[in-house]
């Protein structure tokens, strides 16, 4: 008796469904000002920075349009245009290359992300983005169509010259003109892989130090591969990053076709009981639903989610091989591999149809032998094709799943960015610039290099003074020994201190016997950054000193010891001249002094207990209250103790929480040093990033303690006030415990 087949019984209930993600891409800006046509955004992005882009996308388009050879041909006539001779003279020139072209992107967007943080709106960088990207975008079209009319005029004029010259730049023009779409796709490529660069090396971490953590969602639509083409179809693009749709009217895996058969999936899974496909859609935007409702098809079924993903799956395989889809699914995945090597000879969507249809195999064949090439991995293709079954193909629908999703979250967020395109306005005539600067209505990128003279004035400056501790005992000791004081501070202070000032832009104010105060002016149109870029100033300074006290003990000469104070003034300093020399005049400098100033009373007291911590402040006198005068009229004194510390002002503090964003952090109070009767035990640490050059951070930590409240006579504390003073840590064991941090002096 034969043997009956087996089925295997589904019950009538759909799997169980678990719950799904659903998105819309948007992008929306806030608190900006409309134009001077009130219906978009005027942006003027750097005349320089887009004249450079545009010669590197002319450079590209004719790589990858293989016409440079045309270029370099001699022509009999002088009808060369501007654009030819100024490419040409400037490739002679300096040559430049893609480092030249990244440095351009970071430039202008570094600009972007300065003129966001003056003005405290992340939406100017949203917007100042976007700006660049659609400046991207139309320049690509119009440097192309500006190198195809050079083509023509330059095989025009070999015309009744050079016969077989003219017919060879002919072909060469008409496959240039053919393969328009395709030299597109490769420069656009090629800068989307330099946008894709400059944000991951610095412009994430650097909108992070200036404007915090922001919403992901926004920045992740820039980073979307379809960002560059105009429609988001290309069969190259979709093979490499998602799934080769078909094209033609009769191929059952269109994309329109693939998208309603997933809405149909998840509505036959129970989902969108109620709403329409638009809400339903919002699912198809998020790429981690199709793993689990899918998985992957690996065949696990360890536990009863992975029966639950497998019955599913098998709906939705069982569901394209209804619509006669899953031969065309596995055949596009089969022909991703061979494009390589037949494409661009032969079209993507042919080789794809020649792994399903004999017809359509045979014209295929003709074309690949035509060409000399092999087609032992076209026959292996279409076998695999047609042998294809059962759980392979499940593998294939689970990852068509995946790749439609993912294709469908980047066309939405490609239609949401050129919805934004459109509501900007590339300024490029000076009386629409200068109308709409005067009615306050322009956004402006230029880097500083850029910024017009009268942007030079100063709004604000930051102080620094470092003190050199004992130095006249110091002086006094190296004497005795025969030693010359001033080579020695000369060598191992100010000459090494001088050296840091222009990588911080700083200038010194002057210079005293044992102590350097310098400034860093804040400028109108630059980045606010001169508090965090001084903490890292004082940082370093500190750092260095205590390399070169090592090599002074070694040496048998004594160490140095400095403190270092900050101080901010929210205007520009005054100025007197003496003959031909100014000098400054800053409410500042006096702060910076106290400072950094160092009591020897309270520092022979706290020395022996500072721990981890370089700065304390105390008070003495005042009573029981708080304010500069006692009710006894005994005047409240401060004390300070400063060995090897930056204290800052409460105005730098201030100044520097707008600067950077400073997380709040809780120290273990078992690490070393970090108790003991001097610290306060309910001070409060930040910690912050601030950005040095490009792609260059540095870390800094900022203790706020309390100040103590001394007796006179023993400086023991009376109590805690509600007052504080700042320090910038400047402890390596400080930073080695940091959550995830190495210390400082690894």
């Amino acid at each position: 008796m034969p043997k009956l087949p087996i089925f295997r019984l589904r019950t009538s209930e759909p799997p169980s469904r678990p719950d799904l993600l659903y998105h819309g891409p948007t992008l929306a800006f806030s608190d900006l000002q409309l134009g001077i046509d009130n219906l978009r955004y005027d942006v003027l992005l750097s005349p320089r920075i887009t004249a450079d882009l545009s010669f590197h996308l002319a450079r590209y388009i004719c790589h990858f349009g293989e016409v440079e050879s045309l270029f370099e041909m001699d022509v009999p006539s002088a009808t060369q245009s501007k654009f030819i001779r100024a490419a040409e003279s400037t490739t002679k020139l300096h040559k430049p290359g893609p480092a030249d072209l990244k440095s351009l992107l970071v430039s202008i967007h570094l600009a972007i992300l300065n003129r966001a943080k003056a003005e405290g709106n992340p939406s100017i960088d949203m917007l100042g983005r976007l700006a660049v990207l659609k400046f991207i975008r139309t320049e690509l079209q119009a440097q192309f169509a500006r190198i195809l009319e050079q083509c023509r005029r330059k095989s025009k004029s070999l015309e009744g010259v050079r016969q077989v010259k003219m017919m060879q730049t002919q072909e060469l023009v008409s496959s240039f003109q053919v393969r328009k779409k395709i030299i597109l796709r490769l420069a656009g490529q090629e800068m989307f892989r330099l946008l894709r660069e400059i944000e991951k090396e610095t412009l994430a971490r650097t909108r992070r130090s200036l404007l915090g953590e922001l919403p992901a969602d926004g920045y992740r639509l820039f980073l979307n591969p379809l960002i560059l083409t105009e429609d988001g179809r290309d069969d190259y693009l979709c093979a490499e990053h998602y799934y080769m749709f078909g094209n033609f009217d009769k191929d059952p895996d269109r994309f329109p076709n693939l998208r309603q058969f997933s809405l149909n999936f998840l509505r036959e899974l129970g989902y969108g009981e109620g709403i329409d496909d638009a809400h339903l859609e919002q699912a198809l935007n998020v790429p981690e639903n199709a793993a689990t409702l899918v998985g992957t098809g690996n065949g696990e079924d360890l536990t009863q989610e992975d029966r639950s993903r497998s019955d599913r799956l098998d709906i939705w395989t069982r569901m394209l091989q209804r619509e006669g889809v899953l031969s065309h699914v596995v055949a596009s995945y089969e022909t991703v591999p061979l494009l390589a090597e037949y494409a661009p000879r032969v079209n993507p969507q042919q080789i794809k149809n020649a792994l399903i249809f004999r017809e359509e195999s045979v014209r295929v064949e003709r074309i690949i032998a035509e060409s000399r090439l092999h087609s032992d991995r076209l026959f292996a293709a279409i076998g695999r094709v047609a042998s294809c079954r059962g759980s392979e193909r499940g593998r294939f629908a689970a990852r068509l799943l995946h790749d439609l999703f993912c294709y469908h979250r980047d066309l939405r967020g490609l239609e949401a960015v050129s919805t934004g395109f459109d509501s900007i306005n590339l300024v490029s005539d000076d009386k629409v610039r200068q109308l709409s600067a005067l009615n306050g209505m322009l956004y402006e990128f230029l880097p500083p290099e850029d910024q017009k003279p009268a942007e030079d004035r100063v709004t604000h400056h930051v102080i620094l003074k470092a003190d050199v501790r004992d130095s006249s005992r110091l002086t006094r000791s190296l004497m005795e020994k025969g030693m010359n004081a001033a080579s020695y501070f000369s060598l191992n202070f100010y000459d090494p201190v001088n050296k840091l000032l222009a990588k911080y832009g700083a200038t010194k104010v002057f210079l005293e016997g044992d102590a350097i105060i310098v400034a860093l002016l804040e400028r109108e149109g630059e980045a606010m950054l001169s508090v965090g870029r001084t903490c890292v100033l004082a940082w370093e300074i500190v750092s260095l000193l205590r390399e070169y006290n090592e090599l002074l003990e070694r040496s048998g000469l004594p160490p140095m010891e400095v403190g270092l104070g900050i101080t901010y003034q929210d205007s520009a300093p005054l100025y007197l001249m003496d003959g031909e020399h100014r000098i400054m005049i800053s409410d500042a400098i006096n702060v910076s002094d106290r400072l950094s100033s160092c009591n020897k009373r309270v520092r022979k007291k706290l020395a022996p207990n500072a721990g981890a911590f370089q700065v304390y402040s105390v008070l003495i006198g005042g009573g029981s209250n708080d304010s500069a005068t006692a009710e006894d009229g005994v005047e409240e004194m401060r004390l300070n103790y400063n060995v090897g510390g930056i204290c800052l002002s409460e105005e730098a503090f201030v100044k520097l929480q707008q600067e950077i964003s400073l997380s709040p952090w809780t120290a273990d109070p078992g690490e070393p040093g970090f108790n003991g009767p001097w610290v306060d035990e309910h001070c409060e640490f930040f910690v912050g990033t601030v950005p040095i050059a490009n792609g260059v951070f540095r870390k800094i930590a900022i203790r706020k303690s309390r100040l103590a409240q001394v007796d006179v006579r023993d400086l023991s504390i009376l109590r805690w006030t509600d007052r504080y003073y700042y320090e910038v840590c400047a402890n390596p064991a400080v930073y080695a415990a940091l959550p995830g941090e190495r210390s400082a002096s690894a």
